[in-house]
This record gives structure tokens, C-alpha cells and sequence, in this order.
């Protein structure tokens, strides 16, 4: 019976270190575990799509910044709508569907953060500068904006959006005036270039950066610093944005070290 008992009781001694074992694996594995939460590759956890609505002449920029903000955060999609600052803000204003405003001048953001549509603090990303552009080769021999007097037809940007307003100022600061009837008006500096780049106008002033991205298609002739306008471009998330946090990432991508790479590489100005 003694004999019994102490093998009975080896037999339970040892269920019991191999229960403590089994234990033990068991507490290990659940501290190793992977996070429940998921992330992307870059260790993001940003997930869904964002609108942004920013100006013309920033369309090949953040084409590429958007490219590099996917990239980082494979789960958020950004679509793009390019147009004149005052166009986008007037449709914010009216209620357009928008996370993110990137406008040509600090006018047309004063227009949204003054009905309190911008959530915290816009900031300037970028400047930029005018240039003369003409066609391949200068054949009218443009120099200066004196120059552009009596040139033929000029292309300008409408009065009422920022390359159009800095047009003027450029102008005004060279005491030159252009006959209105010489006069040929893009609804922003895209399609401001294209008159020029396609012959339907001998001349144009757009920024520095659209005739950097317009390459062969144009000759450029630089304005003097002493009548030339820096464009003051800043950013803000929307307030009304559904995916605010995806908006503000977007901004501060765009306001960092890549973002601001990538818009010295198409000619735009450091914001100061």
C-alpha cells in the first residue's frame, strides 16, 4: 500500500510540473503577441481618403506629394482638385465636400478662416515669384515687362485670382500698362501658360514654377527682384473634414522635410 501511495503521488508531481509548463508557454506566447491594432507598412494607422483642394499652379507638386503621402500611408487615397484659389475657396464657402485648402495667396484663405471653416492655425508651405514666358526661342525678343506694351497679345490671369492680382502689382511696381484689348485672360495660371505654350499669345507672366514644369514649351525672361511679387502660399485642414486627421497629416507632410523637397525640386520658395 506504501509502495501505492508513493507512486501515485510521482504520478501527480509530475501532471503538475508539466500544467506549470504548459502555464508558463502559455503566459510567454500571449506577452510576445502581435498588437491587435493594425498598421500599415510605414507603421501608420491612417485609413480612409481625403479631398484637397489647392491651387492651379501647385498641380504637378502635390501630384508627387500625394504620390509620397500614399506611399507612406498605403491606406489613404488623395484625390485632387486643381483650380484658381478663389474658384476653390468659393466652393468651401458654399459647401463643397473638402479636407484640405492650399491656396496661391493669403487672401482667399482669409475668406475661409474668417467663417471659422479652417480648423486651428493656416500656415504658409511655400512662395513663389513671376516670370515672363514667351514663345520657344523668344521670337518677339522680350527683355523686360516694359516689353510686353506693345508686344501683341499678352496672356494674363484673371483679374480676380492670385496670378492675375500679382500680374498687376508686377506691372504697376514697372510703371508698364498693357491695352486691355491686347489682353488674352486664363481662369488660372495653367491655362494662363497654355496660351502662350499653344500661340495663341506672343507673352505671359505666370510663376516661376509653372514655367519650370512647362520645360521646351516655353522661354522664360526673368522679372528684376525690384518689380517682381512673391506669392505667399498657405495650407490648412477644413473644419468640417470627416477625416480630420488624415487632412492634418496631409498637411504636415506637406509642411516637412519631404514635402518641402519636393516643392523646391519644381521651383517653389521655402516658406521664409
Amino acid at each position: 500500500m506504501q509502495k501505492l501511495t508513493k507512486a501515485l503521488f510521482a504520478v501527480l508531481a509530475g501532471l503538475s510540473l508539466v500544467a506549470l509548463s504548459l502555464f508558463s508557454a502559455a503566459c510567454g506566447s500571449d506577452d510576445n503577441a502581435a498588437p491587435t491594432t493594425s498598421t500599415t507598412s510605414a507603421g501608420s494607422t491612417l485609413e480612409g481618403g481625403i479631398t484637397v483642394s489647392a491651387a492651379a499652379s501647385l498641380t504637378d507638386a502635390f501630384t508627387e506629394i500625394g504620390d509620397d503621402f500614399h506611399a507612406a500611408n498605403p491606406d489613404v487615397e488623395v484625390t485632387f482638385n486643381f483650380d484658381s484659389s478663389a474658384t476653390l475657396a468659393t466652393q468651401i464657402i458654399e459647401g463643397a465636400p473638402v479636407d484640405v485648402y492650399a491656396s496661391a495667396d493669403e487672401a482667399n484663405m482669409t475668406k475661409l478662416t474668417d467663417q471659422n471653416l479652417v480648423a486651428g492655425e493656416a500656415e504658409v508651405f511655400a512662395r513663389n515669384e513671376l516670370v515672363i514666358i514667351t514663345k520657344p526661342g523668344n521670337p518677339q525678343d522680350i527683355k523686360t515687362l516694359a516689353d510686353l506694351a506693345d508686344a501683341g497679345v499678352i496672356s494674363l490671369c484673371g483679374q480676380d485670382v492670385p496670378c492675375g492680382k500679382y500680374s498687376a502689382q508686377a506691372l504697376e511696381k514697372a510703371g508698364v500698362s498693357i491695352p486691355e484689348s491686347s489682353v488674352t485672360r486664363g481662369q488660372h495660371v495653367g491655362a494662363t501658360l497654355t496660351a502662350v505654350s499653344e500661340g495663341d499669345a506672343v507673352a505671359g507672366i505666370v510663376y516661376v514654377s509653372d514655367a519650370k514644369t512647362a520645360g521646351d514649351a516655353v522661354a522664360s525672361v526673368s522679372i528684376p527682384t525690384d518689380a517682381n511679387v512673391i506669392a505667399t502660399y498657405p495650407i490648412g485642414a477644413i473644419a468640417a473634414s470627416q477625416h480630420l486627421e488624415i487632412a492634418e497629416a496631409f498637411k504636415a507632410y506637406v509642411l516637412g522635410e519631404d514635402g518641402q523637397a519636393v516643392l523646391a525640386e519644381f521651383g517653389f520658395l521655402p516658406p521664409a
